[in-house]
């Protein structure tokens, strides 16, 4: 079974930065992918950032040049650097695991960009 636990969501200014780290506990096995995804009130989830067993990565339109998603595999961990932040990005942060054994989720980290 796999446990993931989200943490470095917060309250920051537009322009502003934050890193978010997800902890990943029990095994992970090759094939997987990694993925952020966010919700805003009233909206439906959105995949923010994706990342897969070999490195490859790939974003949404609307964080692409802003946002670099990235693994630590001896942690297990995988990152979520936001920079440029907008209030647009305000939203709970998920962290995602999908192996062949099953899917994952966290518990949610809240961002919010205001000034």
């Amino acid at each position: 079974q796999v446990q993931l636990v989200e943490s470095g969501g917060g309250l920051v200014q537009p322009g502003g930065s934050l890193r978010l780290s997800c902890a990943a506990s029990g095994s992970i096995f090759s094939p997987y992918v990694m993925d952020w995804y966010r919700q805003a009130p009233g909206k439906q989830r959105q995949l923010v950032a994706t990342i897969t067993g070999g490195g490859s990565t790939n974003y949404a339109d609307s964080v692409k040049g802003r946002f670099t998603i990235s693994t630590d595999n001896a942690k297990n961990t995988v990152y979520l650097q936001m920079n440029t932040l907008t209030p647009e990005d305000t939203a709970v942060y998920y962290c995602h695991v999908g192996t062949r054994a099953g899917a994952y989720w966290g518990q949610g980290t809240q961002v919010t960009v205001s000034s």
